[in-house]
């Protein structure tokens, strides 16, 4: 079944793309009927009559554009073209055949017709390398090809499109400048073409946080190409270098620059703007001064008495020269201040928070905003609580505030950290938020929230028989329920509180998480609960601790948070404490009990794709330390039902800051010694 339909989608794909298809059909066929498949057509005696290049043109032979399009001039050329082709079956797909051969043909005409008018015009001048390359013939639609691809970038979704861009430019600029050859000039002819034709390269259109993206990369690939050149050989319209040639003062100065500005280009800081902006000035008056001096004494002459390779120097000049041109359209891009205020001013205190919750409400994770280490950004009324953390701006769950204000303040708070040179994200949010997020933004499901409705709670029938079991032992062996303040209890049971807790994380080998997991500390606040369970001999065999949700200027409901059991005391301790505390709440007149989301337990179908394989992976290594998934499983005793918590974030280029940004901010005190402990627990589990 599987392989019928897989052939049924092949079939009609197929059929979306006949053009393409033809072509590549063309192809093969003129590669067996001329033998080029196994022997180089360069060598064929046919070559000098349908090969195209400006001596065709200028001994008349004006068929050959068209007829040097259909031949190949080596066998191992066939693979590149191709694979190319995929580019022009892509536009066919999304645009129709007329739209993707026109590209091609177009493409291929321009390119090679505009190369030869180049080629006759600097051949004038005393440029070697382009009266060299007037006199080359080839073949090859590798210019109506490249056009293809050029078109198909031009139709992805943004930010894809500006980055394949980026690299299509770069490629070719590179292969050009360092190693030019009539088709990597015709290659850059018809990607100029499709530029003019579409317009798709608009760089100051994307988002701030992609322009600064793209200049890092640029400038890292610019030190990168640095060191090669220097011990690679090269050959372009500037002449050739020897490998280990050039000035190797020049390299390591670009070098350095990379290494000590290409992060601060990435967030934004204004300062690393200014020094590239001005090295790349330099680089562009040298290019000037140097082509006048070429120009006036040649480049042998010129060489000898500077003692400077014109190749590597020139090449370098003029892309810097590029990067000048777009770091100037970008320039509103590099204003970045990391540590600016994201909100209004003055930001919100945790008292303004509290009152925000009390008065507008807020959802079954948003008490936690109210924790040590948040920091607050206010647009209107509209609050986001976040963590700073390695370069991430760690929102957690939901906006605060009235409903017609949580949008702006999502979108707000987006724009202003990518502005301050963070990457925004937001970390167990709800439809709310994913629906205020920009539609390009990405999600992935991080936990399941666990409701229980409370309104005429009862524990009746065969599903509630566990919960039911662990009431009615524990009414049996005398155990007492209490529902109270930690600050109303005795000093005593405080201890055993204390005692209990830390035993609990001892086990663990790594400290209380911190972020959406609390400790007794947060539990301290007079507006939290603790639900103990204690022993006829006055023992607390257990406890809860439980987090308010208001709505509608009261509490609606009920988070829990803390989950902590005596070694050795009641069995179905935990059973017994939650299911004592629906009831109580139930009587109390609210709405909703939340037992919260466990991280790592959402159950994915199976084909939900490579990142949920990777979290449920990462899950199945954390059980033995944390056991999430455990937890996840006794929490369907109570029958609750599931709303989805999202992680909102940019694109795939932000997870890794992401992740570790989550790391640091749920175990915020461990050490790299703790670290090293747990993973080796992991390793031991995994095998």
């Amino acid at each position: 079944m599987g392989e019928n339909t897989t052939a049924g989608r092949t079939l009609q794909l197929m059929r979306r793309v006949p053009a393409t298809l033809v072509l590549a059909g063309i192809l093969l066929v003129v590669g067996v009927a001329g033998a080029g498949l196994w022997h180089p057509f360069s060598t064929s005696d046919v070559f000098p009559t349908v090969a195209y290049g400006l001596p065709a043109l200028q001994e008349g032979r004006w068929w050959t554009p068209v007829t040097g399009t259909f031949f190949l001039d080596a066998p191992w050329v066939y693979a590149p073209i191709l694979l190319g082709l995929a580019g022009m079956g892509y536009v066919e797909y999304r645009r129709g055949s007329r739209v993707a051969a026109g590209y091609f043909a177009a493409g291929q005409l321009v390119s090679v017709l505009a190369s030869a008018l180049f080629l006759w015009a600097a051949a004038l001048l005393p440029w070697p390398w382009a009266q060299q390359q007037a006199a080359v013939l080839d073949v090859g639609p590798s210019g109506g090809v490249v056009a293809t691809i050029a078109a198909a970038v031009s139709l992805l979704p943004s930010p894809w499109r500006l980055r394949a861009w980026t690299v299509l430019v770069a490629g070719l600029s590179v292969t050009l400048i360092y190693w030019g050859t009539l088709p990597d000039l015709e290659h850059a002819f018809a990607v100029v073409f499709v530029l003019i034709v579409d317009r798709s390269l608009r760089p100051q259109r994307v988002s701030v946080r992609e322009q600064r993206l793209i200049a890092f990369v640029v400038v890292c690939a610019l030190g990168a190409i640095e060191i090669l050149t220097f011990f690679s050989p090269t050959t372009g319209p500037f002449g050739t270098s020897a490998p280990v040639s050039g000035s190797w003062i020049d390299v390591a100065v670009n070098t350095v620059l990379v290494l000590v500005v290409a992060t601060g280009i990435r967030r934004g800081r204004r300062w690393a703007w200014v020094v590239l902006i001005a090295y790349a000035a330099l680089n562009a008056v040298f290019v000037v001064l140097l082509a006048g001096l070429v120009l006036l004494y040649g480049t042998a002459d010129l060489e000898a008495d500077s003692g400077i390779d014109l190749t590597i120097t020139l090449a370098s000049s003029l892309l810097w020269t590029i990067v000048l041109i777009y770091l100037v359209l970008v320039r509103a891009a590099f204003r970045a201040r990391p540590k600016a205020a994201l909100g209004e001013t003055p930001a919100p205190t945790v008292a303004d928070v509290k009152d925000e919750l009390h008065r507008s409400g807020g959802g079954t994770l948003s008490w936690m905003a109210t924790w040590e280490g948040m920091s607050y950004a206010r647009f209107g009324r509209g609050i986001v609580a976040f963590q700073r953390r390695t370069g991430v701006a760690l929102a957690l769950g939901d906006a605060l505030g009235p409903a017609g204000d949580r949008p702006r303040a999502v979108r707000a708070f987006i724009d202003r950290a990518e502005s301050a040179g963070l990457a925004p994200c937001f970390f167990s949010a709800g439809e709310e938020t994913r629906a205020a997020v920009p539609e390009d933004w990405r999600s992935i499901v991080v936990a399941d929230d666990t409701i229980v409705d409370l309104p005429g709670l009862k524990f009746t029938g065969k599903a509630w028989g566990a919960v039911r079991t662990s009431l009615n032992r524990g009414e049996r062996e005398g155990m007492t329920f209490r529902l109270s303040r930690l600050a109303d209890e005795t000093w005593g049971i405080r201890q055993q509180l204390r005692a209990i807790s830390d035993s609990w994380v001892g086990e663990k080998g790594l400290p209380e998480m911190g972020f959406t997991l609390g400790t007794l500390h947060e539990a301290n606040d007079p507006e939290v609960r603790v639900a103990l369970a204690i022993s006829p001999a006055g023992d607390v065999d257990g406890f809860l601790s439980w987090l308010p949700v208001y709505g509608e200027g009261r509490v609606r409901g009920w988070t829990l948070d803390l989950m902590r059991r005596r070694d050795g005391g009641f069995g179905p301790v935990m059973e017994y404490l939650i299911g004592s505390s629906a009831l109580q709440f139930s009587r109390e007149g609210a709405d909703v009990m939340s037992l919260s989301g466990a991280p790592l337990a959402h159950e994915y179908p199976a084909d939900a794709g490579p990142i949920a394989d990777l979290q449920q992976r990462m899950a199945a290594m954390l059980e033995p330390v944390y056991g999430f998934a455990s937890l996840h499983r006794f929490k369907q005793k109570f029958q609750p039902r599931y709303e989805t918590m999202y992680l909102l974030y940019r694109d795939e280029a932000d997870l890794t800051r992401i992740g570790t940004a989550l790391t640091r901010a749920f175990l915020p005190h461990a050490t790299i010694r703790q670290f090293a402990a747990a993973g080796l627990d992991l390793v031991r589990h995994e095998r």
